[in-house]
């Protein structure tokens, strides 16, 4: 399940990617098959797990495709790149501003490694259904890892343009997630046993795997009413 839109921020042939705080490696998988092994895909996180999880289905990609790309999977840290200037022509931060300390520093390492015109686009979840899972279990916010902030989106837009960012699009997504999050609050965060969570679970599996054209616009019309995440494409100046 991606979260951004590849058609608004477009992989090309030869690009140099960078998926900062990466997880499980969806949108790296995507932008590796995008630009057919030609250009440069790092991922990065700090989980071990989800970086072992990574470089297991990008060998895995290689392996069905035949070529051997330039990917690098690495262990690293938003607030710190271990990159050099102006290293990357695209770089994609999803889900993982609202887990940072200090997001404006984040912003401003992925500005220092990313080239002059190029993308940026950065995802985060949105005021109204955080800020009710917030209200609603402790849990959700108070555990180590956990999300430590809550962006609206004219404050982030304003951090993005502050770093000399110009926002080209502002899409919102994945409001039966939101639905998800709320029933987990509502019947516990750590009630893995809860019976209405694991079976709306279900319904969100089965769509990721059929996707239904007519439940997928349903969720295009939720989305202007309680989306899960919004995000914003950039390109630096």
């Amino acid at each position: 399940m991606l979260t951004v839109n590849f058609n608004l921020f477009k992989i090309r042939d030869g690009d140099r990617f960078l998926d900062v705080g990466c997880g499980d490696g969806r949108h790296s998988y995507e932008a590796y098959r995008l630009n057919n092994g030609s250009g440069v895909i790092c991922a990065l996180d700090l989980d071990d797990l989800c970086l072992r999880k990574t470089k297991y289905v990008l060998d895995y990609m290689d392996q069905q495709s035949g070529s051997n790309g330039n990917r690098n999977v690495l262990c690293g840290d938003a607030l710190n790149l271990p990159f050099k200037d102006a290293s990357f022509d695209k770089i994609l931060c999803a889900e993982l501003m609202e887990h940072v300390d200090d997001p404006d520093k984040g912003v401003e390492e992925m500005m220092r490694v990313l080239k002059p015109g190029g993308l940026l686009a950065v995802t985060v979840p949105t005021y109204v259904p955080e800020k009710t899972c917030w209200i609603l279990d402790s849990d959700y916010y108070n555990h180590p890892g956990g999300h430590v902030r809550i962006f609206t989106a004219q404050g982030l837009v304003r951090m993005l343009r502050r770093h000399n960012l110009r926002v080209y699009a502002i899409r919102y997504e994945h409001a039966f997630h939101s639905i998800y999050w709320l029933l987990r609050c509502i019947f516990g965060l750590k009630n893995e046993e809860a019976r209405v969570p694991a079976i709306y679970l279900r319904f969100l599996e089965m769509q990721i795997v059929t996707k239904s054209r007519f439940v997928s616009w349903v969720e295009r019309i939720l989305n202007f009413f309680f989306p899960k995440s919004i995000v914003i494409y950039t390109r630096k100046i």
